[in-house]
């Protein structure tokens, strides 16, 4: 029993020796100076393009805190929203609305850290803006189609893709032109572009990039159809300006986003029937008139 009894201690003694040096061990390693890894040099060349991260004013960070707040994320509510999405810091408003708000949506979650500004530009996470833009091409693609017959699911299709591009090439251009402006409003003040995480430069090529997607879906339609598209980008451009000059911002809003109704027809037809298109599209132009004028009381 005793020579049990001393081979038992001497393991144990053998044990914590062993513990000890391992976490000696660890803890020196712990302390030692990480490594670095240097980038590469094509890297470092296209630096230029990728959002400065370090250095925006107002940058929107995803911390634990707010990733718990997607178990309380109600997508049919924060996506009706077309503002940027900005959280209400001065307290006033329901809790529960606030932290729908100014929680992270999914371009936060599941892009790329360096897509992410890009996305938040072309306001991918509030899709209300793409489904006003498409619905009157839909309409107008659906009553151009022949009777009988369901609508050319193709071109559909294409001026959904248009609808998506064109609206965010809109958003660029907006927030190109305002950027100033926005850094003063407190529901803007985070955009990208205002808070300085992407500069004017990198919001150019965005824009140019979008612009060019959208020339490549313009060109599978038919000629006429072309010269009318191409037409709607001096509407694009301009809206933004109406903003500062005019009182009747949602008439020239309803005017552009409206567009479609003309194209759609022009698209499957070939031409414009006056007769049909055009009550299509000013009753769309009032119909803008209406929403974004309760748009922009609720703001």
């Amino acid at each position: 029993m005793a020579s049990l009894w001393l081979t038992r201690s001497a393991s144990r003694a053998r044990l914590r020796h062993s513990l000890s040096s391992s976490l000696s061990i660890i803890s020196s390693s712990s302390s030692s100076s990480p490594t670095t890894i240097t980038s590469p040099n094509f890297i470092t060349r296209l630096s230029h393009l990728f959002p400065d991260f370090e250095n925006s004013r107002h940058h929107f960070n995803v911390s634990k805190k707010n990733l718990s707040l997607l178990s309380n994320f109600r997508p049919g509510i924060a996506w009706i929203s077309t503002s940027s999405g900005v959280a209400d810091n001065s307290g006033k408003g329901d809790q529960n609305n606030k932290n729908v708000a100014g929680g992270p949506s999914w371009i936060d979650v599941y892009l790329p850290r360096g897509v992410q500004p890009y996305a938040k530009l072309a306001r991918l996470d509030k899709p209300i803006g793409t489904w006003l833009l498409a619905w009157p091409c839909m309409w107008s693609i659906t009553l151009a189609s022949t009777p009988g017959q369901l609508p050319d699911f193709k071109m559909a299709a294409l001026f959904g893709c248009g609808a998506l591009l064109l609206r965010g090439a809109g958003c660029t251009v907006n927030d190109l032109l305002d950027r100033d402006i926005d850094t003063m409003v407190e529901r803007t003040k985070l955009r990208p572009l205002a808070s300085g995480l992407l500069t004017p430069f990198q919001g150019i090529c965005f824009l140019g990039f979008q612009l060019l997607l959208g020339l490549g879906i313009l060109l599978q339609l038919n000629n006429y159809s072309r010269v009318l598209g191409a037409s709607s980008l001096l509407l694009v451009f301009s809206y933004p300006l109406t903003k500062r000059f005019t009182f009747w911002p949602q008439a020239y809003l309803g005017l552009t986003f409206n567009w479609g109704a003309l194209l759609g027809w022009s698209a499957v037809k070939g031409s414009l029937d006056p007769a049909i298109v055009f009550p299509l599209y000013f009753s769309g132009v009032f119909w803008t008139l209406v929403y974004d004028t309760i748009y922009a009381h609720q703001l």
